[in-house]
């Protein structure tokens, strides 16, 4: 367990220091944001069409309000909570690889969800839109992120092959 938390502390160190850096930011956060920004814009689209996305904004031209994708807000920091769980729990390179694939769309369709429907409940209460910016979703994102490592280390501890728990070694 100690391992573990070692494991999952440092390579989350690692990770989100690396992501603070300026040319990791403008190489990958920033064009990712935008990405996320126009996935957004699609999905609304369906149900108001005068919505637009420029950089990291999402905004109906209707009525003028809009969401900005800000850094915490882009799906980036959870899916490196996640890699670090995933990482740090013992398991073969197959499985951490494809519970790290899975979990990442599980984390970037969640957090979808979370910017639609915060450019929906903004334009309707904008009390609501702050509750459930800075509460809500980041509780369930979190809560996210959560469910999918157990689902992962369940499967893992079922199915891979390479043993989940060192046996102690009795001298007798």
């Amino acid at each position: 367990m100690f391992r573990f938390f070692l494991i999952f502390l440092g390579v989350q160190a690692v990770l989100f220091g690396v992501e603070m850096l300026q040319p990791v930011q403008q190489a990958v956060v920033q064009p990712w944001t935008g990405l996320v920004a126009k996935a957004s814009a699609l999905i609304v689209h369906f149900f108001d069409p005068s919505v637009i996305s420029y950089g990291r904004v999402l905004q109906s031209a209707k009525t003028g309000f809009g969401v900005s994708i800000e850094p915490g807000c882009n799906g980036v920091e959870a899916t490196i909570v996640l890699l670090a769980a995933m990482l740090a729990f013992p398991s073969s390179w197959k499985m951490k690889l494809w519970g790290i694939g899975l979990g990442f769309i599980a984390v970037q369709f969640v957090n979808l969800l979370r910017v639609v429907s915060l450019f929906f409940i903004g334009q309707w209460d904008l009390k609501v839109f702050e509750f459930a910016h800075l509460y809500m979703w980041q509780a369930l994102i979190m809560l996210d992120v959560l469910v999918v490592w157990l689902l992962w280390m369940r499967y893992v501890a079922k199915r891979d092959p390479q043993p989940t728990l060192r046996k102690a070694s009795h001298a007798g």
